[in-house]
């Protein structure tokens, strides 16, 4: 019934409208990717999470929210990314695997070329932002639990501020930028321009981001 139940969900994310296509859903994503069951259970979920997740998967997991549902289901969701989320990481190795899937995002998604900046993926764009703030969330979770309660940017930065967690004023700036860049990006979605842009256009906050990106995931 469930896995009937997904592919019925899938089918109407999926569907194509005038205008395109209305959400992009790939299920290879899901634990185990094509091999694995559309509609896993609560427990086989924690499973996974506790001894096969990569550290992407828990980078995904703090943007994660139940939206509807049974509200046992959903409690029992909220504790275990709770719990998954607050364990205590080696640091050092943390920072190793979320540069080293943020290079290799870069390298297949990325579209700067030249004197071109592509906003999302390219060196100090949106997702350099995301990657700091998720890296930061799980570096210092189990020592600040709070951090778990939200899933958004613009709080996960004002948390991170207030426990002092980013250098100086990064998370301010880090927030500014992303305001920046996301009301440039949906601009240009409205007039089907795409996310590259004059690399000129947007130096101050590119620039800004790396520093920090420097500071924060390579000092």
């Amino acid at each position: 019934f469930y896995a009937r139940l997904g592919q019925r969900a899938i089918h109407m994310l999926t569907t194509r409208m005038s205008s395109g296509l209305l959400y992009e859903a790939d299920m290879r994503l899901r634990p185990n990717g094509n091999s694995g069951p559309l509609v896993p259970s609560l427990s086989m979920f924690e499973k996974y999470q506790d001894k096969d997740a990569w550290v992407w998967e828990h980078q995904a997991l703090i943007r994660a929210r139940a939206v509807a549902g049974d509200p046992a289901v959903i409690e029992r969701f909220d504790r275990a990314r709770h719990r998954i989320l607050t364990a205590q990481r080696d640091p050092v190795e943390l920072r190793a695997e979320v540069v080293s899937m943020r290079e290799k995002m870069r390298a297949s998604l990325d579209k700067s070329a030249g004197d071109e900046f592509h906003i999302k993926q390219g060196v100090g764009g949106i997702v350099d932002i995301e990657f700091m703030v998720q890296y930061a969330v799980l570096r210092w979770a189990h020592e600040f639990p709070d951090l778990t309660e939200w899933t958004d940017n613009a709080r996960l930065l004002e948390r991170l501020a207030q426990h002092n967690l980013m250098p100086g004023k990064s998370a301010e700036q880090l927030w500014n930028a992303y305001q920046v860049y996301r009301n440039v990006a949906h601009r240009r979605a409205l007039q089907e321009l795409g996310s590259v842009v004059p690399a000129a256009e947007l130096s101050e906050e590119r620039s800004m981001v790396s520093d920090i990106w420097r500071d924060v995931m390579t000092g």
